[in-house]
């Protein structure tokens, strides 16, 4: 049994998203992160970050994994899923989960900040930010050109990046420009198990933004 500390951002849906895919029994910890539940001594000792998502494997002695990327990969090799084995499919999908970890993610994460969440309207660091969302987008739209999924197979690589570019309304940025992201973006959203760990916790309705939350718990950009 897995126990899957959590919020409603990206990051923590990766980890959900893994979770039903891997089809891995966990019970969820949703953390508040207005009242920085993600802060106090207790979560401190699962991830000394202080940031979400974390999981404990009660089957290996309460283990603690914490860090986004680390999870899908601890994960994929508990079950046995999702991460070649082989040297060079492997090293593949590594590349492509680093490159939404170390680019797509935080550039995102940064264009949100000064788009939707600083008080002082910077233009020049907004324009920075756009510029370089869309640059990594076109980046993907490149490799997704040729492939189906960004390591071939659907992979971690994909779990990774699909919650960050399912929010790129809320940055700001259109896929008009980017039809195989586009293609790829509901390609992965109809799968049943992204679907329930998008459920956990459910997508929030944006005040000012695109998203609305059906009843049926399904997303639909309005």
């Amino acid at each position: 049994m897995i126990d899957l500390y959590t919020a409603g951002t990206p990051n923590g849906w990766k980890a959900s998203i893994m979770l039903e895919e891997c089809e891995l029994p966990y019970e969820a910890h949703i953390l508040d992160l207005g009242k920085l539940d993600q802060k106090k001594p207790e979560f401190l000792a699962i991830n000394p970050n202080g940031r979400i998502p974390a999981i404990v494997d009660r089957d290996l002695g309460n283990f603690p994994v914490f860090e986004s990327g680390a999870i899908l990969i601890y994960l994929a090799e508990k079950a046995g899923k999702f991460l070649p084995t082989d040297v060079k499919g492997r090293s593949v999908v590594m590349q492509w989960l680093m490159f939404q970890m170390s680019a797509v993610g935080p550039m995102m994460g940064q264009l949100n900040v000064f788009r939707r969440y600083f008080d002082e309207h910077l233009p020049a660091a907004i324009d920075r930010y756009d510029r370089e969302v869309r640059r990594l987008f076109g980046v993907l739209d490149g490799r997704l050109k040729d492939h189906q999924y960004l390591a071939g197979d659907y992979s971690i690589a994909d779990i990774a990046t699909w919650p960050w570019i399912r929010g790129h309304f809320w940055s700001g940025v259109p896929l008009d420009d980017y039809p195989n992201l586009e293609r790829w973006l509901e390609e992965i959203r109809i799968r049943p198990a992204v679907e329930r760990g998008m459920m956990v916790p459910p997508p929030r309705d944006i005040e000012g933004g695109r998203e609305k939350l059906l009843s049926d718990g399904k997303t639909i950009l309005a």
